[in-house]
Parts: structure tokens; C-alpha cells; sequence
């Protein structure tokens, strides 16, 4: 396989394996889903950090796992005197994880915040009602694979050259379009309501947007990929940035009783 599709067979397999561990987790129970999504958000801040030089390993490795136990500390500690308001320690962690980087301070706090607060909503949300979190995670992927494709076959203008100089507008647009049709289908079936299309479309479009805000981190750091753990992905960041855009949106919604 050559040219524009070159990297399609390793992407292919490490995103199959990267499902199959997820719906592993997923159907052993909402305890084994919500330490997968606590390791996949420390392996994300441990990125995040190495992105922007950060001042030691030792504390590149301790801002991770801090960050990681935070992510799932309030589901494990209900019902007892453990950490009832998970912002203010996240928020705490975000700004306090500065001290261990030595560029882009605002940057680096904001999306380590906004990395603990995606993590914090799946792994809640996956007690309480864990086809939403298969909603949101659905929405990603078909808008990933959707602008993967439309963008290598039908290229065209980019959507936001100097950030993502890969990404055109035929699959920004064809990424809102799978998403659209993904919920119309679910309200074919009765499943939801109407306006759940209009909320997957600004799903999609968050979650390129997820996307383009990783890419411009990582052209200031100088850097194509967040690490290389995942091969033909590059790194987790570079694998759930989507996921961390598209996340506030679906928040937003059940906060304000829009739909589902």
C-alpha cells in the first residue's frame, strides 16, 4: 500500500487492539472500565508534559499518576469522606503540574485540566448510564475514520492550514455528516430524540476541534506526535484529543436536558 494510504494497515491494527482492550474493559464492569480510562488519562498527561519539556521524569511520572488516581478517586470513594468536589483538586493538580514544566505554562494547565475533567466524565458516567459514554466514544471514531477517508480521497481546501495542515474541509464536513447519521438512526429507532442529531454534529465538530488544539500544542512544542505508543497513532493524546473536545459538548447537553 502506497501514497495517501500507506499508513492505513498499521492504523487499522492499532486501532482494533486499542477497541478490544475497551470493550474488554467495558463488559468486565464500570471498576475495570474506570482504571482503563484512569491509566489512558495518565498516559495522557504524562504526554502532555513531555511535550513541554518537562523539568524531571521523576516528576513528569508523578504528575501522571496523581493525575490518573484523581480521575477515578470520586467513584471509588462515595459514600465516604473521600473526594466529594473533584474540580478543585483536578484544577489544583493542573496548576501545581506547571512547577514541573518549563515552557507554556497557560497552555500546558488548560488542557491537563481539560484531560482530568474528559476522564472524570467517562468514568462517571459509565456508573450511571454507560451507553452515553458508548455514544460519545462512537461519535469520535466515526468522525475520525469519516474525515480520514473523505479527507485522503476527495482533499481539497484545508480547514485550518497553518494548525492542521492535513485536515480539509471535505472531511470536516464529511465527519459531522456520520455523526448526523449515526444519531438519525438511533431516532429512526426510537431510540432518542431529535435533537440529539444536532447535538452529535457538535459532537464531531468539538472533537475536530479536540484535534486541531492538540496539533497546535504540538507545533509549538516542535513535535509530530505526542509520543510513539501506539504505532500509525502516535501517541494517546494524539488518539483521544477528539474524545477531550467532544466530551464538553456531551456535558453540556445532559446539564440542559437537550436530549437523550
Amino acid at each position: 500500500m502506497t501514497g495517501n494510504w500507506r499508513d492505513l494497515g498499521t492504523r487499522a491494527v492499532s486501532a482494533l487492539v486499542l477497541l478490544s482492550i475497551a470493550a474488554g474493559a467495558a463488559l468486565a464492569g464500570p471498576i475495570p472500565f474506570s482504571l482503563l480510562i484512569a491509566v489512558i488519562s495518565g498516559l495522557m498527561l504524562w504526554e502532555l508534559a513531555g511535550m513541554h519539556s518537562p523539568r524531571s521524569a521523576i516528576g513528569q511520572i508523578g504528575f501522571a499518576v496523581i493525575g490518573g488516581a484523581l480521575v477515578v478517586a470520586p467513584f471509588f470513594l462515595r459514600g465516604t469522606h473521600g473526594l466529594a468536589d473533584p474540580l478543585t483538586p483536578m484544577a489544583a493538580l493542573s496548576v501545581l503540574g506547571t512547577l514541573g514544566v518549563s515552557r507554556d505554562k497557560v497552555f500546558f494547565a488548560l488542557y491537563a485540566f481539560a484531560i482530568l475533567i474528559t476522564g472524570s466524565l467517562l468514568s462517571g458516567l459509565y456508573f450511571r448510564a454507560p451507553e452515553l459514554v458508548g455514544f460519545l466514544l462512537v461519535v469520535v471514531i466515526l468522525t475520525d475514520v469519516a474525515g480520514y477517508f473523505a479527507g485522503k480521497s476527495i482533499g481539497g481546501a484545508k480547514f485550518w492550514p497553518a494548525i492542521s495542515p492535513k485536515k480539509t474541509w471535505a472531511g470536516i464536513i464529511a465527519g459531522w455528516c456520520a455523526a448526523a447519521l449515526l444519531a438519525a438512526i438511533l431516532v429512526a429507532f426510537g431510540i432518542t430524540g431529535p435533537l440529539t442529531i444536532f447535538v452529535a454534529a457538535c459532537m464531531s465538530f468539538a472533537s475536530q476541534l479536540g484535534d486541531i488544539a492538540e496539533s497546535a500544542l504540538k507545533r509549538r512544542a516542535g513535535v509530530k506526535d505526542s509520543s510513539n505508543l501506539i504505532p500509525g497513532h502516535g501517541g494517546f493524546l494524539d488518539r483521544f484529543d477528539g474524545v477531550v473536545g467532544a466530551s464538553p459538548v456531551l456535558l453540556i447537553a445532559l446539564l440542559t436536558l437537550l436530549t437523550f
